[in-house]
């Protein structure tokens, strides 16, 4: 079997989708994307795809240590999001091949579902409140929510206390049966994330992911120990030596790899396994489109720490047989490969030219750029 092409297809809101073609008939899917930088993540794909026409798509590993160490200036958002996407097509490739899921390549699975959250987006907060009940409703019983920008190095006690009064009434709306997460986002220094974690305590988060900005292991490891509250970082990391620091020094409670910039599913399998050996949950981050969901799904089916998974859509208007959600699950994938079928007549309506990008926001009390 050889690679033949590669095609890409830019789809709205703001996804990448890569259909790796051989001269089998088969085709693999893979959502090589870095929101925000889509034309270059293409360009990337471009120039690895002179390596890879002819290749044998099955062998896997090779390949990604070939398009990976073989560019000597290696890793990075760009590359390692490009060889993200590509690696998942060729697991694709190979389950089918097989007529077997990709997780029962990777060991079999060690679950019949996986638990799944939402995100309450943002808006008022009578919106936000019927919003959240709505998706309680669904079944979800686990919800992410945040706080809007900007946020100064260091706020008043009117910005925290309007934080956790959102915190509370979201808490009062939705009840103690369900959980509720809080994504920093980064925005928080580690002084200011310090004090506003502790304000939140009381109405017991989840977990607070990237409470501060990731490459600061030192003040992750200070907020660790001055709270209970788990603590979860990763989703602007990138491969295995990306994270080992972070793993080893035991900075958080929850590693967050996006299987799209990672370095893809077997990369991320290499991490998961890492964070297990230091008792380290795994909760991949994945607000991207239905391929990316379908790797994630695969990776948790597997692994032992994913205890509970992103997604922002199951599929609709993109997938022939969307995923189903029932009571915050979804059942184990069983089709061959990542187990989907993409329906490219409803994606070729959504296709566009790639140009999202991402928010910048500015301080309008100093007129300072702050972060997203």
């Amino acid at each position: 079997m050889k690679i033949t092409r590669l095609e890409l297809i830019m789809v709205r809101p703001r996804w990448m989708f890569l259909l790796m073609h051989t001269d089998k008939d088969l085709v693999g899917y893979g959502e090589p994307i870095l929101e925000g930088q889509a034309p270059a993540v293409a360009e990337a794909v471009k120039m690895m795809e002179e390596y890879l026409i002819g290749k044998d798509p099955r062998r896997i590993e090779h390949h990604w240590q070939a398009l990976y160490r073989g560019s000597f200036y290696r890793g990075g958002p760009i590359l390692t999001s490009a060889l993200s996407g590509i690696e998942q097509a060729m697991w694709d490739i190979l389950g089918k091949s097989l007529n077997t899921p990709v997780h029962q390549l990777l060991g079999g699975a060690v679950r019949d579902r996986v638990q799944v959250y939402a995100h309450t987006g943002g808006g008022t907060l009578e919106e936000l409140c019927i919003r959240s009940k709505e998706l309680v409703r669904k079944g979800f019983r686990v919800l992410k929510t945040g706080f809007d920008p900007p946020v100064a190095y260091i706020e008043n006690k009117n910005f925290v206390d309007s934080c956790v009064d959102r915190f509370a009434a979201l808490r009062d709306s939705v009840g103690t049966d369900v959980d509720l997460a809080i994504d920093f986002h980064g925005r928080f220094s580690p002084a200011m994330s310090k004090r506003m974690i502790r304000a939140l305590e009381p109405y017991y988060p989840f977990f607070i992911e990237e409470p501060c900005l990731p490459g600061n292991i030192d003040a992750l490891i200070e907020l660790k120990n001055s709270t209970t509250v788990p603590l979860a970082t990763g989703e602007r990391l990138f491969t295995k030596w990306g994270f080992r620091e972070l793993i080893e020094r035991k900075a958080v409670a929850i590693l967050q790899p996006d299987l799209c910039h990672a370095g893809g599913i077997g990369e991320v399998k290499k991490i998961a396994a890492m964070a297990e050996a230091c008792d380290l949950a795994v909760a991949p981050h994945n607000p991207l489109g239905p391929i990316s969901l379908a790797a994630c799904l695969q990776l948790d089916a597997c692994t032992h720490n994913a205890f509970l998974q992103e997604q922002v859509t199951l599929g609709e208007g993109y997938l022939k047989t969307p995923f189903e959600a029932e009571e915050g699950y979804i059942n184990v994938p069983e089709n061959p490969g990542l187990g989907i079928e993409l329906d490219l007549r409803s994606i070729k309506q959504l296709e566009y030219d790639g140009r999202w990008h991402t928010p910048r926001v500015v301080d309008a009390r100093d007129g300072s750029v702050a972060e997203w």
